[in-house]
């Protein structure tokens, strides 16, 4: 949590305002004993009506100021809490963007999910009850032991021993609450992951009638969670039993020994009753203690966590920010015995591969299912680096570039289409903002998506739900072949775009782009020969080496691994 305090540097007046405004409803709260005593010792005693009024309109005095107090810490807090909250998550999400996909691969999607929303909430909501009771409660406690001193030396020594033995009882549950917390985040991870698997492949469950299996799935998960909510709630429940009996037993101490010290002349009642209101106080601060305490393990848990990720470095960085020279003279890609692997404990995925692409060519990507086709194509982009060799773009190793250099110029279309929630315009202009609608509907003729775009009721202002789903497998990849291609880039890159697609459409689109691509750079990774066949030149992927690399005619004289993917698909 002390790692977070950054957040608040904006809101140090809030930070400070706050908790004397309690300090000050503290001081008062410890007022209104003594006045009680003064009211029972004098008024009642020498039955002094208007002592007893006199001193009833100080007591309203009193919670009035103490009231007003209250409300403006609850401004302040609010405004720190929220405040801060809303700079955690945005830079959290800020983060979380510059981290490579290695990095996000790690952390997990749901787990982030998770830190961005409940874990911030909580350390949210720790901060306004830090503002508004984290200087209150202590005082309170203290205020009471000193002002029942000064009534009675001997019969405080009761208050401080009640204090220790509730001090003692916070302690032991925090320690034993505190590593249970952490577990307890780790549970709603993992039925944030149940929960997206479930949503998202819904129709698959569906499919193979799995609804028992998964509900038996989210029922142990969920068990799991509320097995270990019921053990750091069965601690966490300790504190209030104890405290209050701890109290109480204090309380009959008091009035016992306090009786006895009224019989001898020693004492007045108002002292007696004194004495209670300030144990009450001490009852009742201890157990916004303890209420407080618990938030702050959860927090401590939660803010461990938002930490783990402000801490993880993206392993790919930019080389620099500013434009660098090009040799436009040389290949516009080119692999120089790269190799790459996703942990460091793994068989490589890319082994020594090397090749180049000619500016303007056309250049398949073919290979078994886990050949390492689109892990070759991610080291374009430098999605990640490579572990050997170099990656070259315009004869500039990649790592040179600045992100914006080398991704501006670069159109892709992933496995996987994503569209984004809004218009079919306001998807097509993610990579040209400005885009005149004459380009999206060209980029959509090309796409051969202008037929289906033409044919909806408000055209390119039809709306686009959330990943697309108002729309077909096909029409959402012609549909982000179409993004791709509005800026047209220097160079495209088709990883498996055509997976969906009928094989009359995959033809058509394949002229179009051949037709309207002139002088671009194209890489089409495909499991389908016939998609490959007119290629400039098919590189042949087997097991993360390179098999053979030339045109089809080529390749089917010299390349026994891509003759058999021919032949299977082609008899």
């Amino acid at each position: 949590m002390f790692k977070l305090r950054r957040f608040l540097k904006d809101y140090k007046k809030e930070c400070i305002i706050g908790p004397l405004c309690k300090l000050f409803e503290a001081i008062l709260e410890l007022f209104v004993p003594l006045v009680m005593a003064r009211i029972i010792d004098v008024g009642i005693k020498n039955r002094d009506a208007v002592y007893v009024w006199k001193m009833g309109g100080l007591l309203v005095l009193l919670a009035v100021l103490g009231w007003s107090s209250a409300m403006f810490t609850q401004y302040f807090a609010s405004k720190a809490s929220q405040g801060a909250g809303t700079k955690i998550r945005r830079e959290l999400f800020l983060h979380i963007n510059s981290l490579s996909h290695a990095e996000l691969d790690a952390l997990g999607t749901p787990s982030l999910i998770t830190r961005i929303t409940n874990d911030t909430n909580t350390v949210q909501q720790s901060i306004a009850m830090m503002i508004r009771l984290l200087t209150r409660a202590p005082f309170i406690i203290i205020g009471s032991l000193v002002m029942a001193m000064t009534i009675s030396p001997r019969l405080s020594l009761i208050f401080f021993g009640a204090a220790v033995l509730i001090a003692l009882t916070l302690y032991l549950v925090t320690s034993k609450s505190v590593p249970i917390f952490t577990k307890m985040q780790k549970k709603l991870d993992n039925i944030g992951l149940i929960a997206r698997e479930n949503l998202s492949g819904s129709r698959v469950i569906r499919a193979f009638s799995k609804q028992k299996a998964e509900t038996a799935r989210v029922d142990e998960a969920t068990g799991e969670l509320a097995e270990i909510t019921l053990r750091v709630s069965r601690l966490s429940a300790l504190l209030s039993p104890v405290t209050y009996a701890v109290t109480d037993i204090a309380i009959i101490l008091i009035v016992w020994y306090g009786a006895v010290n009224v019989n001898i002349g020693e004492m007045q009642t108002g002292d007696i009753v004194a004495l209670v209101s300030y144990m009450t106080q001490i009852l009742l601060a201890m157990i916004v203690v303890a209420n407080l305490v618990t938030l702050l393990n959860r927090t401590a848990a939660s803010a461990k966590r938002i930490n783990e990720v402000f801490e993880t470095e993206p392993s790919v960085v930019e080389g620099s920010t500013e434009t660098i020279a090009v040799d436009l003279s040389a290949p516009k890609i080119a692999f120089e015995h790269v190799c790459f692997n996703y942990s460091d404990d793994g068989d490589d995925e890319l082994s020594d591969l090397s090749f180049s692409v000619k500016r303007g060519s056309t250049v398949g990507i073919i290979g078994s299912t886990g050949s390492g086709k689109t892990t070759l194509i991610n080291l374009i982009p430098r999605f990640y680096d490579a572990t050997a060799g170099c990656v070259r773009v315009d004869g500039r190793d990649v790592r040179d570039y600045s992100f914006a250099q080398l991704r501006g110029q670069i159109g892709m279309v992933p496995q996987q289409s994503i569209l984004f929630s809004g218009s079919i315009r306001d998807n097509l202009r993610w990579q040209n903002k400005d885009a005149a609608d004459s380009e999206l509907i060209r980029a959509l003729k090309t796409a051969q998506a202008w037929e289906f775009v033409s044919k909806l009721p408000r055209g390119l202002d039809s709306r686009v739900e959330q990943g697309g789903r108002n729309f077909s497998g096909g029409q959402r990849q012609r549909l982000c072949i179409a993004r791709a291609l509005v800026k047209l880039p220097e160079i495209l890159i088709l990883d498996d775009s055509f997976s969906a697609l009928d094989l009359a459409t995959d033809a058509a689109l394949r002229r179009a782009l051949k037709e309207t691509t002139e002088g671009l750079t194209v890489l089409i990774v495909t499991q389908r020969s016939t998609t490959v066949r007119g290629a400039d030149r098919i590189l042949v992927l087997n097991d993360g080496t390179s098999a053979g690399y030339g045109t089809h005619d080529e390749l089917m004289e010299s390349c026994e691994v891509y003759r058999e993917i021919v032949a299977s698909q082609e008899g």
